[in-house]
């Protein structure tokens, strides 16, 4: 049975950021093998999964690339000058331990501004910033970080208080934990629906994988797997939401990129009251999934989220709750199994 800390960690291991998905997406090949009729991974390396049945066509998608950077220069002094892949709030970045896919370790700083030494947070920027990789000199930083090698962030997913994990990543790899958990849970079953389990690239860059794979597939029903945001700490408080972590998954009817078709949400909470499983309802103002790719993939599909209440999104210190990944992975076990 698979173990959600244990899982996170190795996917988190394993992971490059988008783009640069194919550790992951072998990992996540070699994982979902013995669930699935067929698996095989893409130009976009989404891993398509297949469990075949006669019905109608159902696509599950969470995204395995995370956010990160990507070195842009690289000064006479080996300090290292990057590029964000992905959404990033810079003054957030100050002090954040990094790794490169060549095991080089570094620090992100902020580059004095003496004519702004009390400078806000909100004007820092990306350029602001630097790694320093301890580099004795610029010959040296080109062996170890040269030109174009991404890092991502470098801290280890950990259980704390609550039955929470906190780490990096959650977004999105904590969703393909629940996937995986749904295709465990569907293992031997004869579904009616012919279900497609997919681990989808380069959704942090503009949900290019979903779209590539839905054009593939053309789903009748799509499901997205992914986190949100949540309105239950004092940083909520300006943004109200009505989600809190440990109450259970969501079933997103809106957020900044696209409205959840009414039908798919309709399926999910009446397979979710068959199943008791305990859910809330989610507006995000902001932000999108792979939900919006599959929507408009072919002549269109029913299409929809599944989240992942998370705290910290796009930070080394995103934070989910156990309860809530199994109870997603439920979920998307139970939509697989629906008439529709």
């Amino acid at each position: 049975m698979f173990d959600i800390l244990e899982l996170q960690r190795k996917l988190t291991a394993a992971a490059l950021p988008s783009g640069f998905e194919t550790p992951q997406a072998k990992l996540l090949a070699e994982l979902a093998a013995p669930y699935v009729d067929e698996v095989h991974i893409d130009a976009l390396n989404n891993v398509i999964c297949h469990k075949k049945g006669k019905g109608k066509k159902l696509m599950f998608a969470a995204h395995l690339d995370p956010i990160g950077f990507m070195v842009n220069y690289i000064d006479e002094k080996g300090y290292l000058s990057f590029t964000a892949i992905g959404g990033h709030n810079p003054a957030c970045l100050i002090n954040t331990r990094v790794v490169f896919a060549s095991g080089a370790v570094g620090g992100i700083a902020l580059k004095p501004d003496p004519d702004h030494p009390n400078r806000n947070s909100s004007a820092i920027r990306m350029t602001d910033l630097y790694i320093d990789i301890g580099a004795k000199d610029k010959k040296e930083a080109e062996r170890l970080a040269p030109i174009g090698s991404v890092a991502k962030f470098c801290t280890v997913p950990q259980e704390i208080g609550g039955g929470n994990i906190m780490g990096p990543y959650a977004d999105d790899l904590i969703a393909c934990v629940a996937q995986l958990l749904a295709l465990e849970e569907l293992k031997g079953e004869k579904c009616e629906n012919d279900l497609y389990f997919v681990f989808t690239g380069q959704e942090e860059t503009g949900c290019k994988g979903a779209k590539v794979a839905a054009e593939a597939i053309r789903p009748y029903f799509g499901v997205a797997c992914d986190v949100t945001a949540t309105g239950d700490t004092p940083a909520d408080k300006k943004v109200p939401m009505a989600v809190a972590l440990g109450k259970g998954p969501t079933i997103k009817i809106k957020d900044g990129g696209a409205i959840s078709s009414p039908y798919a949400n309709e399926v999910l909470r009446k397979v979710a009251k068959k199943a008791g499983i305990k859910y809330q309802d989610e507006v995000l103002l902001y932000g999108g999934t792979d939900a919006g790719a599959m929507l408009l993939s072919g002549v269109g599909a029913y299409s929809t989220c599944v989240s992942i209440p998370c705290r910290n999104i796009h930070s080394p210190v995103e934070i989910v709750n156990k309860n809530d990944v199994l109870e997603a992975a439920r979920l998307l076990a139970a939509a697989a199994r629906s008439a529709l």
